[in-house]
């Protein structure tokens, strides 16, 4: 049975909004009894970032999630965490209903939101976004930390 028509053939079950309220899980029975859930996304006009290059591009969830993902590493426990500071990131960006952003106002806000969870994923992305060189950069970037 194909996925589009096991959605068709399903009844709902439950349906809730996510904490974030960025999208509605549901939990379905479908047709050959088997539960599973779906969730909706909310569908959000597109934002642009303007780069440092001066190239300007469609804002992309996944690419910022494979970013944090790879910078952060093992530091965020789990894809739903990573998902949530992507949730969390964009809530920001759009906050003030902006259609353009600048790659330096989405690099700032993942710092925002990574050092309120985890000191370590925020100086590792930080070492990443802010391009550090020298072991001086870590160690600035940790004196900043340790003063806020």
């Amino acid at each position: 049975m194909s996925g589009a028509s096991r959605i068709g053939d399903s009844k709902v079950l439950e349906s809730r909004e996510t904490e974030d309220g960025t999208s509605i899980r549901r939990r379905r029975l479908g047709a050959d009894g088997r539960r599973f859930t779906t969730y909706e996304r909310i569908e959000l006009p597109q934002m642009i970032v303007s780069k440092r290059s001066g190239n300007r591009e469609v804002f992309d969830r996944d690419k910022l999630m494979i970013s944090v993902k790879r910078s952060v590493g093992k530091f965020l426990g789990s894809e739903l965490e990573v998902e949530e500071v992507v949730n969390e990131v964009e809530r920001i960006l759009r906050q003030d209903g902006r259609e353009e952003v600048t790659s330096q106002e989405v690099g700032d806000a993942v710092l925002d939101v990574l050092a309120k969870i985890n000191e370590v994923a925020y100086v590792r992305f930080a070492s990443v976004f802010l391009r550090f060189e020298t072991l001086g950069d870590f160690e600035r970037i940790l004196r900043e930390r340790r003063e806020k």
